[in-house]
Order: C-alpha cells, then structure tokens, then sequence
C-alpha cells in the first residue's frame, strides 16, 4: 500500500464506504428538493406579509384551532401548530438520521464522528458568543443568543448541489452530519433553556405511550415495511399521544419527534425486507412529507415578516439583534466550524483527505451559515411576537441565511471544476464479484 493511499484511508474526512455514499445521495436529492420547495414557500411569505394581503396573511397565521380541557391544552394558532407539530416531523427525521449514523454509518466510528461533532460544537458555540458579545449592552435581547446556532440542512444542501455538484464525498458526508450534530445541539439548547413551567407529571405519563411504540415498533417491524399505512393506523396515534403530552409538559413538543425516532430499530429485525431496516424504510418514507410539506408550511407562517419598507428594513438590519444574528451565522459560523477542525486535526495528529483542501472546507463551513428553519424557530421562542426583536430576529435570520450562501458560492464556484477532477477519481469501481468497492483501483487513484 502506498503513503498516500494510507493516509487516505486514515485520514478523518475520507471517502465513507459504497453503503454509506448511496445513503447520503438519497438524503442530499431529496433535500435539494426540499430546499428549492422552501425557498418558494418563504418569498410568497414575504410577498404576502407585504402586499395589500398582509391582513388576510397575519389573520391565517394568527387563526386558532383546536381544544382545551382543565388537563389537555391543544387550543394553538396556525402558525403554532407548524412551528411545534409540524417540524415534529422534521425532528423525527433527524433523529431517524442521527441514531442510523452513530449506530450503522461511518460515523459509528468515535475516530470518525469526533472532527464533525467538535466542529459543529465550534459552529454553535462562536455563534452565540459574537451575538452575546454584540448585544451584551441591552439584557432584553440576549435571550436570542442560539438563533444562530442551528444549520438548515434543506437550504445549505439546496446550495451545494447548484454550486459544487462534484464536491468531494467526504464534504458532502461531513456538510450533512455537520447538520443533523448542531440540529441535535440546538434541540438540547431548546429542550434545557427554552422550556418553562415544567410539568414533570405529563412526562412521566409520556413514558407510557413512548414505551408501547418502542414495543410495537420493534416487534411488528415486518407489518410496517409490509403495509404503508400500518404505520399511520398504529403508530400515528401514539406518536401523537406522545406530542400532546410533551407538549403540556413545557419542553418544546418537537423534542417528542427526536424521542419517538429513538425507538425505531435500526437493523432489521425480521426476515421481510431484511436488506433495510424500519428506519431506513421510514425515512424513505416520510423525507418528502417533512421537506416537501412540513417543513415549507412552517416557513409559510414563520418567514412572512411586515418589513416596513425601506425604512423598517434599514431599522431592523441596524438593531443589534439582526447585527448578532448576521455576525453570528456568516463569520461566527465559518471560523467556528473551520478553527475547530483545524484545531482537532492538530492536536490529534490526524489528516484531511488528501483531496480536499482548507479552502473547500471553508466553502462548506459557510454553506453551514445558512441556518433558517431552527433559526426561525429559536427566534419564535426567544422574543414575544409584540416586541419588535421579534421580527428583527426574522429579518436577520433571512439576511444572515442569504449572505451565508453566496459567501459559499463565491467560495465553492470556482473550485467546481478541481471537485470535477476529484469525482473522476471517486467513481465507484466494481470487482470481478460485483462488489461495489471504492479502493478496488488504488493505481488509478495514486497516481
């Protein structure tokens, strides 16, 4: 074996294996999708919020339905059903996410998960120390330090595939887990600073329903790989005994989607479609109703923000809430995610591919800027929909979202064509077997 090849195989952020590759391609098509889908939601939010519609727009999103009890609180707004129902869904699928890496993927490996997971702490913590640092002189609006915490993985991934489509696997690999890592960090943030008036009670009672679905789950995974709708008439209705009553508990009811997808097995358990698991099968599944629907009908409700005109929007960009937020999600960011793994990769002696160099880490790194839906729902939490931080926030949250992706743009375009070199290189070989393997040609890759 030659130096280079081993220091390839070595090396932290190296190419994952054929099983794991096919796996983030699936995610990152889909996603891109998403993405796209998003952006449209978002411009038809603003052009709503700021047209002659605007009283119709606020009067669908400030719309109540539902029901209370002197037990059962569910009476919300529109806008509060997406903002804690719907993303319950698009939690569910980072959980899903998150459990399949660190049990079945490459990043089972802690050799391998150690750089992401320091990095996308580096990327949350910068953050929230330049918005701290920037609003330390008003204590009415340091509440919003963890807006810019989170990346969105639809928005960055939507990105990546117009401006680096033959980005390095091992980039794409760590762009994604980058994301699912600050999602799980930013749910924690929620789940310990963001929750009031704890009811310790409605989670215990949570525990019941939790532990039935974990039982059904694991012992009838055969009937819901083998009937679509099994899971809707089985598993929808405790899932969503187990929302309500994280929901009256005071922790933020998308933390139930995280814990539900913590129950779903990861291997397979049954002889019936044995070469994927219930997770797989339910990520395939429901990807597209949380990218394509949940997650856009969130921003619908969320992105649609009266700016002012020109004059409102010079006041919110100038406040120090939109300034934090900027600073936070372009620079803080970049230099976070970037200083970390610089830092991680020297202390610890370990190598980045040979293929990929700091400069195209730091394209990533911007891309990981792009920090709307969790961002949006932080700010939700953070400030009061009458105080005017609130859509500062929103307005800063947008603006950080689209300077963060052309910073990528203007990083990543023009190493498009060396990511072509590389994908040539990358292509998957297949030997005598029929065994997809992507070291089978070492000479082809060592030369």
């Amino acid at each position: 074996m030659t130096s280079k090849h081993k220091s390839r195989t070595d090396a932290i952020l190296a190419r994952g294996t054929y099983r794991e590759l096919t796996r983030i391609e699936r995610i990152l098509t889909t996603e891109t999708t998403g993405g796209l889908i998003l952006v449209g939601a978002t411009i038809l939010a603003l052009l709503l919020a700021n047209s002659p519609a605007a009283d119709a727009y606020f009067s669908l999103r400030d719309m109540h339905v539902g029901f209370s009890t002197s037990w059962l609180d569910l009476d919300l707004s529109l806008a509060h059903w997406a903002a804690d129902g719907l993303l319950a869904i698009f939690f569910f699928l980072v959980g899903l996410e998150l459990k399949m890496e660190l049990t079945k993927g490459d990043l089972r490996d802690p050799r391998r998960a150690f750089v992401p997971v320091a990095a996308a702490a580096g990327g949350v913590a910068l953050p929230a120390l330049l918005y701290s640092a920037i609003n330390a002189a008003n204590p009415e609006t340091l509440g919003g330090w963890a807006i810019p915490a989170a990346t969105d993985i639809a928005f960055a991934v939507a990105v990546l595939a117009i401006v680096g489509s033959k980005l390095p696997a091992a980039l794409r690999t760590f762009l994604l887990t980058l994301a699912i890592v600050d999602d799980l960090i930013a749910i924690t943030i929620i789940a310990v600073f963001y929750s009031s008036d704890l009811k310790l009670h409605y989670l215990a009672f949570a525990l019941i329903p939790l532990a039935l679905y974990w039982l059904v789950a694991n012992k009838a995974e055969a009937l819901f790989k083998k009937h679509y709708s099994a899971a809707w008439f089985v598993l929808l209705p405790l899932g969503l005994i187990v929302w309500a009553l994280f929901y009256n508990s005071g922790i933020h009811a998308t933390i139930a989607g995280v814990a539900l997808a913590f129950m779903i097995p990861v291997n397979p358990l049954s002889k019936y479609g044995e070469r994927y698991s219930l997770a797989e099968t339910f990520e395939h599944r429901f990807r597209p109703l949380s990218s394509g629907i949940a997650v856009p009908i969130f921003a619908f409700f969320s992105a649609g923000v009266a700016v002012g005109g020109l004059s409102g929007l010079a006041e919110a960009w100038t406040s120090s809430v939109a300034l934090g937020i900027t600073v936070g999600l372009v620079a803080g960011k970049m230099l976070g995610i970037v200083g970390t793994t610089f830092l991680v990769t020297r202390i610890r002696g370990a190598n980045l591919d040979p293929d990929i160099k700091w400069i195209d880490l730091t394209g990533v790194a911007a891309l990981a800027g792009i920090g709307f839906t969790v961002s949006l729902l932080v700010a939700e939490l953070s400030f009061d929909v009458a105080n005017p931080a609130h859509d500062w926030a929103k307005v800063g949250v947008l603006t950080a979202s689209v300077l963060a992706a052309i910073v990528g743009a203007a990083i990543l375009t023009p190493r498009n064509a060396r990511y072509a070199k590389i994908a040539e290189r990358e292509k998957v070989d297949v030997n005598h077997d029929g065994i997809p393997d992507v070291f089978a040609d070492d000479t082809s890759r060592t030369k």
